[in-house]
């Protein structure tokens, strides 16, 4: 039995897709990455690391958490404290594209500064 598809990864690796720099070189400074388990998304940025740029890390700027009980997706934003805070100024949604294009978006500066 081959492996079965979850629609909610393939828009979520679509959005990922969206966000990568078209330029393979400019990839090499900055790329966009996930991590999909358990319910729970985690949008990260790839970066060399600044005293050793042969090491990349993982910068986390954003966590989605289906919640199950209520049917709704819940959005996450790091603050400069390293924790997560609910995203306050987007409601909670039944449909991850809106949460994702409130990613995008950006409105507040919480995500990509």
């Amino acid at each position: 039995m081959g492996k079965i598809i979850d629609l909610h990864e393939k828009e979520i690796a679509t959005f990922i897709e969206s966000l990568r720099p078209d330029d393979p070189d400019i990839r090499k400074q900055i790329d966009f990455g996930y991590d999909y388990a358990n319910h729970t998304i985690e949008l990260y940025s790839i970066r060399p690391a600044w005293n050793d740029p042969q090491v990349f890390r993982k910068e986390p700027f954003a966590k989605i958490r289906y919640i199950q009980s209520r049917r709704i997706w819940k959005l996450f934003w790091m603050r400069a404290s390293l924790k997560w805070n609910a995203y306050e100024p987007f409601p909670d949604s039944p449909r991850l594209q809106d949460l994702l294009l409130t990613i995008k978006e950006d409105s507040y500066g919480c995500f990509f500064g």
